[in-house]
């Protein structure tokens, strides 16, 4: 456990003080792109937090190299570095269009040929653990599978990005959780390669985003871009796709049936809600007659914003819906009972539910008219209904990517 927590601790110092050197260099060079028609925030900021991520990310995998419960991680087999190669073509391509704004064509391209390396190289699908049956596809249809689902996640996770902190908190709740799940097969079937490749690519994952955080949250000195949305994507779609793709059910210590179905399950929980939105864009933008990767104003959390949340309160709902899922699902798999896992359910779904009905501009309104109404029974000077409704906030005063 000590070479992990290494490897965290590096991915999360190391991002952090790239972090605040990337971000003087894009002020001294003004390096911050003009705000855009579909933007929340009003004042030019850097995007090039990815490239911080990306110097973190490395740093914690030389720290690994070096460590020897990860050495044969490095020696065995190309999959570590066709995925620092991926990674490093997802930077450049990134870095590219957060500064220079791609064509969309060119994005999508460079993605299939990052998931390419990776499949090449045998990060792939190469069967689908059901119930205690495996499913075992053609060399092509694995290959092409794989290369589909990366594609995917990287997209998802690019487009739930738009507020402060919101990817990389989703992304330390849903990889922190799949850490946690790596770390029980390990004990159920000892130190396999696979596993121990997703654990540390998990771990990764959840230190350089941390590390960014405290420039992203809000209001965000930094946005991680497409560079780092895109790159964050990339590592959850690897660590997830190598355990499922290569795991197989009968050897895990399971009493229920639904249970062997959770290599499956986990990973679409830790990923529903980017995966929801981007399932939702596609088919509005198909609908409507547009390309489904043209950028609009109309995610989860821009309606959330014109629901009247707060930034921090919408990013809020979106923590806890990840908690809530990827929770419930490890749950089942780690007491092997539904009773938990329910419970989970019901509580956070009751507490996601209070936080949609009360928008945090109507609750400050509803407490400035309570105000209102207390001071004129006293007989005290009532405010203008100006100053009541400025007391519920600015809606313009909100920063996001």
């Amino acid at each position: 456990m000590l070479s992990y927590l290494l490897v965290l601790a590096a991915a999360v110092v190391v991002t952090g003080i790239a972090s605040y050197f990337v971000l003087r260099l894009a002020k001294r060079f003004q390096l911050a792109p003009e705000v855009r028609e579909r933007d929340v925030h009003q004042n030019p900021t850097p995007r090039l937090g990815g490239v911080a991520m990306f110097v973190g990310l490395l740093a914690a995998f030389g720290v690994a190299a070096a460590l020897p419960e990860f050495h044969g991680l490095f020696t065995t087999d190309l999959k570590m570095w066709a995925l620092i190669g991926a990674c490093l073509l997802i930077a450049v391509i990134g870095v590219l269009d957060d500064l220079l704004d791609l064509d969309w064509m060119i994005k999508l391209g460079a993605q299939l040929l990052a998931a390419g390396i990776l499949a090449w190289n045998g990060v792939q699908i190469v069967s689908i653990p059901l119930g205690d049956t495996l499913v075992i596809g053609s060399p092509t249809v694995n290959f092409v599978l794989t290369v589909f689902l990366i594609t995917l996640v990287m997209n998802a996770v690019n487009f739930v990005d738009g507020l402060d902190g919101l990817v990389a908190g989703v992304a330390i709740i849903a990889s922190g959780t799949f850490f946690i799940y790596t770390l029980v097969l390990s004990s159920q079937l000892g130190s396999t390669r696979a596993v121990t490749f997703a654990s540390l690519i998990a771990l990764a994952l959840v230190g350089i985003c941390a590390g960014f955080l405290p420039f992203n949250w809000h209001r965000a000195k930094m946005f991680m871009g497409d560079t780092g949305a895109l790159l964050v994507g990339l590592l959850m779609a690897t660590s997830t796709v190598s355990v499922t793709g290569e795991l197989n059910p009968a050897a895990l210590d399971l009493k229920l049936v639904i249970a062997s179905y959770i290599p499956i399950l986990l990973p679409i929980a830790v990923l529903a809600v980017p995966l929801a939105d981007f399932v939702l864009a596609v088919f509005r933008r198909l609908l409507a007659g547009k390309s489904p990767f043209e950028a609009d104003r109309q995610h989860l959390h821009h309606r959330l914003l014109d629901m009247g949340h707060s930034p921090v309160q919408a990013v809020s709902i979106f923590y806890l819906g990840t908690a809530v899922l990827a929770v419930a699902g490890l749950l089942v798999f780690t007491s092997q009972s539904f009773v938990l896992p329910l419970i989970v359910l019901l509580v956070g779904g009751i507490a996601c539910v209070l936080l949609l009905r009360f928008p945090a501009a109507r609750v400050r309104a509803a407490l400035a008219q309570r105000r209102l109404v207390a001071l004129s029974r006293r007989g005290a000077p009532v405010e203008a209904p100006e100053a009541a409704a400025a007391a519920g906030g600015d809606p313009n005063e909100r920063t996001s990517e």
